[in-house]
Parts: C-alpha cells; sequence; structure tokens
C-alpha cells in the first residue's frame, strides 16, 4: 500500500506537459513501422462545418495560403489549397529528423555517435552552434544533441550537420519516398536553398551571416528579384499541406519509425522554442502541441514561407495534425499569428463539440460517411 502511494505522488508530481504527451500517445493505434511504404491515397473529407470554417478563415486571410487538419486516428482531412505546393523553410527540418530516424532505426547512425563540426560546417541565418566553433578547436557534438538543435532551436547548422552524416539530400528525399510519403521535399542543405533563393552560389565564408548579408545587400534588386521569384514558382524545400498532415499523423500513429524513435522525435517537437505567437499561443489549457515552425526571408515588404504545422492534442487523447503555410505576405506579424491561432482554437472548438454527448450520434455519422467517401 505505501508503495502504491508513493507511485501516485510520483506520478502526481510528474503530470503536465510529461504526462499529457505520453498519455496522449497511448490513446492512438500503434504499430511498429510497417513492412511495405505506406499508400499514398487521397484522404477522406472531413466534416463539412469544420471545412467550411477553415474555408472562412483562409478567405478572410486575403492572400493565398494553405491549411489542412487531419483527425489522427480517422485520418478525415479538411483542406484549403492542400494539395497546392508552399515554401517550408525550416518545416523540412522534420524530414531530414525523419530519415535521421530511420537511419538510427537501421543501425547506420546512433543517437549517442559524436561528430565534429568546423569553420566550414557552418550555415547562415540562424546558427546558436556556430558559436561555438573554433578554428582551432572543432565542436564535438552528438547526432542527438544535434537534433535538440535542430528540431528544437531550428539551429540551420545542426541541420546542415545531419543532412552530411544521413548521407545528403538525396538519402533524405529516398527516405521520404520509402515510406509512400507524397508532397514533401528538402531540396538541399539550408545554407544551398538560402544562398540560391537570395540569388547567390554558397560559398564557405558566407558561414559568417554578416559575409552573406552584405554579399545579399550589394546584389542588384533585378537579380534579387528574380532569384526569388524562381524559388517561389518552384520551391525546391516545397510541400503540401496535405502531404504534411498525412506525414504527421502517420508518424503519431507510429507508422514511420519504431516505438523510441517516434517518441524521441514527438518530444522535440514538443519542446520547441520557435513560434510562440502562432499556434502554440492558441493551446488551451490540457492539450498540447508538438510542432515545427518555418520562416522565410523578408524582400520589398513582403514575408515568403510564414509556416507552422504539428500535432494538436486534446486532453482526451484524440489528436489532429495541422499544417498553416502562407507562400507570401504583405500581412504583418500579428494578422499571420491571428491566422494559425484561428486554426488552432476551430480545431479545438470542433473537438469540444464532437465530444459533446449531445453531438455524439451525429459526429458518428459525419465520420462513417467520410470513410465511406461521400
Amino acid at each position: 500500500m505505501a508503495l502504491a502511494a508513493l507511485l501516485m505522488l510520483a506520478a502526481g508530481l510528474g503530470g503536465g506537459w510529461w504526462a499529457a504527451s505520453h498519455a496522449a500517445v497511448q490513446k492512438v493505434a500503434y504499430t511498429k513501422g510497417p513492412l511495405t511504404p505506406l499508400k499514398h491515397v487521397t484522404p477522406p473529407p472531413g466534416p463539412p462545418a469544420f471545412q467550411a470554417e477553415i474555408q472562412r478563415l483562409a478567405t478572410a486571410y486575403g492572400e493565398p495560403v494553405g491549411i489542412s487538419v487531419s483527425e489522427v486516428a480517422q485520418g478525415w482531412t479538411v483542406a484549403v489549397d492542400g494539395d497546392i505546393t508552399f515554401p517550408q523553410q525550416s518545416v523540412s527540418k522534420l524530414w531530414v529528423a525523419l530519415a535521421v530516424m530511420q537511419a538510427v532505426d537501421d543501425g547506420r547512425l546512433s543517437l549517442d555517435q559524436t561528430v565534429l563540426m568546423r569553420p566550414e560546417d557552418r550555415s547562415v541565418f540562424y546558427q546558436p552552434l556556430a558559436s561555438r566553433i573554433r578554428a582551432t578547436r572543432p565542436l564535438s557534438i552528438t547526432v542527438a544533441d544535434l537534433l535538440r538543435h535542430a528540431l528544437i532551436e531550428s539551429d540551420n547548422s545542426a541541420n546542415d550537420m545531419l543532412i552530411r552524416e544521413v548521407g545528403g539530400p538525396g538519402v533524405v528525399t529516398r527516405a521520404i519516398a520509402a515510406k509512400g510519403l507524397a508532397g514533401l521535399a528538402v531540396g538541399g542543405t539550408e545554407r544551398e536553398v538560402q544562398t540560391r533563393t537570395a540569388g547567390l552560389e554558397w560559398k564557405p565564408e558566407y558561414g559568417q551571416t554578416w559575409i552573406f548579408k552584405q554579399a545579399r545587400a550589394a546584389l542588384p534588386d533585378d537579380v534579387r528579384d528574380q532569384a526569388l521569384a524562381n524559388y517561389l514558382a518552384n520551391p525546391p524545400d516545397g510541400a503540401t499541406p496535405v502531404g504534411i498532415v498525412t506525414a504527421l499523423a502517420a508518424l503519431k500513429r507510429g507508422e514511420l519509425l519504431s516505438r523510441a524513435s517516434t517518441d524521441f522525435m514527438l518530444d522535440l517537437m514538443g519542446e520547441a522554442r520557435t513560434g510562440a505567437l502562432r499556434l502554440r499561443a492558441a493551446v488551451a489549457p490540457g492539450w498540447t502541441l508538438a510542432h515545427k515552425t518555418g520562416t522565410g526571408p523578408d524582400w520589398r515588404g513582403a514575408s515568403v514561407g510564414i509556416n507552422d504545422v504539428g500535432l494538436l492534442t486534446a486532453p482526451d487523447g484524440r489528436a489532429f495534425a495541422v499544417a498553416v503555410m502562407v507562400r507570401q505576405t504583405r500581412q504583418g506579424p500579428s494578422a499571420r499569428h491571428k491566422l494559425m491561432q484561428s486554426v488552432a482554437r476551430a480545431t479545438e472548438a470542433y473537438w469540444r463539440d464532437s465530444a459533446s454527448p449531445a453531438n455524439g450520434q451525429q459526429q458518428a455519422q459525419t465520420e462513417t460517411a467520410a470513410q465511406a467517401g461521400f
């Protein structure tokens, strides 16, 4: 009895985010990675009222956006421009992490494996790890810590090192394809994608971000205009909102990785520090969010690739994969944040309505029709 009481006390003290997130995983049917790749199929439509609300939010924003929400356990999906390709920016770090964790499952990499980062391994823009690299003393870091920096802080140098360690962008692309996931791309390292988007070709000295920014500023405006237009027309890191939520739902169900690798990746996404005013700002009490943001460059009064994608888990463990993607916007940060928060709140409102006893029978009929393809 005393032991049971102590265990109950420990469980209570260890509550909060950890308990909620791990309990939520148990609510979803879990299968250790499939023997054959998942087949890409058009997901069944979601509840009409929820679809109408998502459409209303997209229309009200006044600029092209892509939104998709998928109910993880049942697979139905609501979307606006869900099959249109949008630039991901740092959202693509998810698929790099997925490829790395697959390599861990296969025994090709280990989380405690140590790698060395030298000055030539610096990237561009946000890269806190770069400040720890010395020319006379490389930075020694584990694969696990690289993943933490890439997914929690969105460190570009960490992401680029992971791509190198897993075998290059082609290996990441093949890992995505092998799992039958469609509508996802990586396109290269952050330093390659970002320099091409600016109208430059990568040079090692650009690892000092101020040198990169100087070189970018020295470019003629028409060169930058054309480079950005090329990027937006065919983003090498492009993905569709439906492709993203399909992948996130499969990850949550345990269909992509081993149990340990799935939990490790979702836990890191749950600790993400970026985007505090995006989806996370609308997470209601009792809910949890595991997510990844993307933020592209500003040019001529517009911002490119403003995204937040993730898994919203309700107090009862019911989970929803969510993607909100903005291709190019002249709206200020507050409008962008409001859009993303509104999608999260609409998802939470749908869950509350569908979970109420009065709506139980109607919800069951809607989901049956959706699964039947009506």
